[in-house]
């Protein structure tokens, strides 16, 4: 017996889609809710064929189900992959791409990174490892490459080679690197710099159930007035990274960042993360080259990466993974 998943907004539009897909054979075996839609498992025997079974025709899958599918292997946290196929419900005339991108944006935030003059310092957070750094090189790469003045600090004076990695990459930018250890130093190194520098802050990774870490995290972000960027390695459990998440939302980030994004195939932690904390995707890095710079996450780019077998064989390029 051939199965087949059925997700609608209703009894008679998923029994519309068994027949439709299955003929008037197709024998229900299971029907449930998921949130506001109803999923239908149906089977048909092998012994009833239908055209989609015939030898060199292939069958039509209905985009819904591929995208069940699809979230599923990413390993999505089930409450979100029922309000993702909710929105994509409304968009399923839609090839399978587009209609991800359009529940993506109905359902995630996407909140683009710029580097303005006069606007607050930017200081990237998160936990050892996540590539803080590199995204702090690459931002300073992109403002310097516009021509625009900008002034890097490092609180970052702890971790061995944590200065020195830095101050690699400044130095091949021809600017300084200027270090603050403490909130005394770092309120004083962000008041010298001058209204046309864009300030961008280099933190040392911290341990986000740590009180102490938190605390200590928390009155360096108040010392430099800074908007803090939530650096995400892709790649945890799932629980894990939620938590982590609304960690430094409470610190008050307000988007991230994802790295690592050529480590892993399973993408449903990041997804998590963003639905359970509201944070605001800004970016991911492409390539560990400082001089590749980040490329901006917009629902399109995200479900390029969760289809990526989709996004090749269609018009537009796909994004390359990300370094951390």
């Amino acid at each position: 017996m051939r199965l087949r998943t059925f997700t609608a907004r209703s009894m008679p539009d998923a029994m519309a889609l068994v027949r439709q897909h299955l003929g008037a054979e197709a024998i229900i075996l299971s029907t449930q809710r998921s949130g506001g839609s109803v999923v239908v498992t149906a089977g048909l025997d092998q012994a009833e064929e239908t055209a989609s079974d015939m030898p060199g025709v292939e069958p039509e899958q209905d985009p819904i189900e591929i995208l069940h599918e699809t979230l599923a292997a990413h390993g999505t946290p089930a409450r979100l992959v029922e309000k993702l196929l909710a929105a994509a419900i409304e968009l399923s005339a839609l090839a399978p791409l587009q209609a991800l991108a359009g529940s993506l944006e109905k359902t995630l935030a996407f909140a683009p990174l710029a580097l303005r003059r006069g606007a607050k310092p930017l200081i990237m957070v998160g936990p050892p490892g996540a590539g803080k750094t590199l995204v702090t090189a690459k931002l300073a790469t992109r403002a310097v490459l516009a021509g625009r003045a900008v002034r890097v600090i490092s609180s970052d004076t702890i971790r061995a080679g944590g200065i020195a990695q830095l101050e690699a990459f400044t130095t091949l930018l021809g600017i300084a690197l200027h270090r603050a250890d403490g909130e005394l130093e770092m309120e004083r190194q962000v008041l010298a710099a001058t209204p046309d520098e864009i300030v961008l802050i280099d933190s040392g990774g911290i341990n986000p159930y740590s009180a102490g870490d938190r605390r200590e995290l928390a009155d360096l972000i108040a010392a430099a007035g800074a908007e803090p960027i939530f650096v995400l390695p892709a790649g945890g459990d799932a629980f894990d990274t939620i938590e982590m998440a609304q960690a430094f939302r409470l610190l008050g980030a307000a988007r991230m960042l994802v790295t690592r994004l050529d480590m892993v195939h399973r993408l449903g932690s990041v997804l998590g993360a963003a639905e359970a904390s509201g944070l605001g995707f800004c970016g991911a890095g492409t390539a560990s080259d400082v001089t590749k710079g980040l490329t901006p996450l917009n629902p399109i780019a995200l479900a390029r990466l969760l289809l990526p077998e989709m996004a090749k064989a269609g018009a537009q390029p796909t994004p390359e993974r990300a370094h951390s």
